[in-house]
């Protein structure tokens, strides 16, 4: 509990709650207030959920180079759900980060980089392992209801190449990080046998 002396009486902190949302409907910029079940939100929502889902992942401690990448994917999760989230950019006054090429060439780089050090893919591999590579995996799956999401989207109202394109190449990542951080802890893949 904090004490009212411990209070600053100059600046008024905003509470969490709005209540503008009680009636079934979120606000977004530059469109109004939409469903809480539109689609952008639900595309919305589904990056943030992929987010979270990664912060679990890198509180398990995961080898680097990982846990760095994946800070950085976070806060690129952000400029994705920001173009996500403001649809008509040119109507509001600032600036909204975008996705760019370069986002998923630095993907495909690290997707190398880590690839290379990994034993041949002989077959299918079941999610598992260590606890971060399960993690990873979880996350994977996330990202690809994600783009499934924002194809859907994107059928109804265009979206850039460069947030599809990234989409899709950040589940490929954190197959090949799952991979990876299981052959880190000396843990071998469980492969899936038919």
């Amino acid at each position: 509990m904090i004490c009212a002396a411990q209070a600053d009486p100059v600046v008024k902190k905003a509470t969490v709650y709005t209540r503008t949302g009680d009636q079934g409907t979120s606000q977004l910029l530059s469109v109004g207030r939409v469903p809480k079940d539109h689609l952008r939100l639900v595309v919305y929502g589904d990056t943030d959920e992929l987010n979270s889902v990664i912060g679990v992942a890198i509180a398990e401690n995961l080898a680097t180079p990982l846990d760095t990448q994946l800070a950085q994917i976070q806060a690129e999760l952000f400029v994705l759900g920001s173009q996500i989230a403001v649809p008509n950019p040119e109507n509001i006054k600032y600036p909204i980060p975008q996705m760019a090429a370069s986002h998923t060439d630095n993907l495909e780089s690290w997707i190398d980089e880590l690839d290379a050090v990994l034993p041949a893919l002989k077959n299918f591999v079941l999610p598992g392992g260590s606890r971060g590579a399960a993690q990873l995996h979880h996350a994977r799956t996330v990202c690809r209801r994600c783009e499934r999401h924002m194809q859907s989207l994107h059928h109804q109202d265009p979206l850039s190449a460069p947030a599809l394109t990234y989409i899709n190449r950040l589940s490929d990542f954190l197959f090949i990080a799952a991979r990876f951080e299981n052959f880190q802890q000396s843990i071998e893949d469980i492969p899936w046998k038919s």
